[in-house]
């Protein structure tokens, strides 16, 4: 049996969303024109920290807290129409993210070249996620 590597789904994810470099992404953010969105897992956000004011929807409840048919969803999540901008660690979990939020029919979404590194380095402010 041969199988899609998780590189080609990145690769063709890619091919059919919206990418924005994290200098892009931090003036839209300064300008207050996007809702930044944080796919990774908790215990990441626990251990590195988040940017300032985004929000976080881990990568498996993702389409789940979306979809307003869903028993998971969760309307305050995207209460604004900003673009929503995904990003993960390095950006390949957020392109998968991006791709099946437009699949599942969402415009006005991207996802971050270079991930949460990226970000950080572009200068936007890193707040500490504390255990709930």
């Amino acid at each position: 049996m041969t199988i899609k590597s998780s590189q080609n789904l990145v690769e063709e994810a890619l091919k059919s969303i919206e990418t924005l470099k994290s200098k892009e992404v931090k003036t839209l953010y300064d300008n207050e024109e996007i809702t930044l969105i944080d796919v990774r897992d908790i215990r990441e956000l626990w251990k590195e920290g988040t940017i300032e004011n985004s929000k976080h929807i881990p990568r498996g409840m993702l389409e789940f807290w979306l979809d307003p048919e869903s028993s998971y969803f969760k309307a305050n999540k995207i209460k604004d129409t900003k673009k929503m901008v995904l990003f993960c660690a390095l950006g390949w979990r957020s392109a998968l993210a991006t791709k099946s939020l437009v699949e599942m029919g969402f415009k006005n979404v991207a996802h971050v070249d270079g991930g949460f590194d990226a970000l950080k380095k572009s200068g936007l402010k890193v707040v500490t996620k504390e255990k709930k």
